[in-house]
């Protein structure tokens, strides 16, 4: 019997002037332990006249995590937070109570021909923690786990997996994790892993049990301890997974929680511009995105 319990395919969204594919949620499968959201941005490549701009927008009751693998993004947040991240690092911002962030092309990259390509990852909280304070942590590459195992390149992006621990300051147990091969592999993980399990295959084909898989698709495991799979030569897959919450998570617009009435209230600061619940971002306060009319 197949260790696959769902097969989602990605499908196209609009955040603004851009177009991703989005892998979670979907109506079928609306979290993968404590991961609320998937997208991947990407691969493009954006003309000297084109840029990267997603004004302030809020957000509350979630972690996101922004990983790229091509291209540039100047982060600036409510707390003040002013960062470049780049290939390889990690923005790790903890919405808690409420913060507002725009994410755009740096201002060196916005009359060039740039790439951009990436996940932006929303990762919910404990309940405890919903309404804490804004935090923002910024983690370099080279502070992110790496290593390679019978000619397979592993990366712990963010959480604990194979007795590593990324330096991603994560509340819950959870894994991001990237793994490549150039030649063709058998890999028997699932002892290493806990919870609940996706696999998005970003380059070549894995072979689950005679089937062969290939990209835009987010395979979901029934069981995590079962996760086996065969990585096609050139291949690249990146595993999401861990505890899921006791609670079921609410999801409307860019606000996470547990509590409906909690995401009634940030959609009537939203609206009203309340800045003591949602602060201006320093730098970037002369737009933001509207709430939108109808629910995403």
């Amino acid at each position: 019997m197949s260790n696959i319990g769902l097969i989602l395919e990605e499908k196209a969204a609009d955040i603004g002037n851009f177009l991703v594919g989005r892998l979670l949620p979907f109506r079928e499968k609306r979290t993968v332990g404590p991961f609320v959201f998937i997208d991947h941005m990407g691969p493009v490549k954006l003309s000297d006249h084109t840029n990267f701009d997603v004004p302030p927008h809020p957000h509350i009751g979630l972690s996101t995590l922004t990983y790229l693998l091509e291209g540039s993004i100047q982060h600036k947040d409510s707390i003040g937070s002013d960062i470049e991240i780049k290939p390889g690092a990690v923005n790790w911002m903890t919405a808690g109570k409420g913060v507002v962030h725009s994410e755009r092309t740096p201002m060196y990259l916005r009359t060039s021909e740039k790439s951009l390509h990436g996940f932006q990852i929303w990762v919910g909280l404990p309940k405890e923690m919903e309404q804490t304070e804004p935090q923002f942590h910024h983690i370099e590459s080279d502070e992110i786990p790496t290593w390679v195992e019978d000619e397979v390149q592993f990366k712990l992006i963010a959480g604990e997996a194979f007795g590593r621990k990324s330096a991603v300051p994560v509340y819950s147990k959870l894994y991001f994790i990237e793994i490549k091969t150039e030649k063709a592999k058998k890999l028997n993980i699932g002892a290493e892993l806990f919870g609940e399990v996706a696999m998005y295959v970003l380059d070549g084909t894995v072979k689950i049990e005679g089937n062969e898989y290939g990209t835009k698709q987010l395979l979901v495991a029934k069981q995590a301890t079962l996760c086996e799979f065969e990585m096609n030569e050139n291949s690249t897959v990146y595993l999401f997974g861990g505890e899921p919450f006791p609670e079921e998570r609410f999801i409307f617009w860019n606000f996470v929680s547990s509590d409906k009435s909690i995401i009634d209230q940030a959609k009537k600061d939203w609206e009203n511009q309340n800045t003591e619940a949602f602060p201006k971002v320093p730098g970037d306060d002369k737009e933001f995105v509207p709430f939108p009319r109808r629910r995403l």
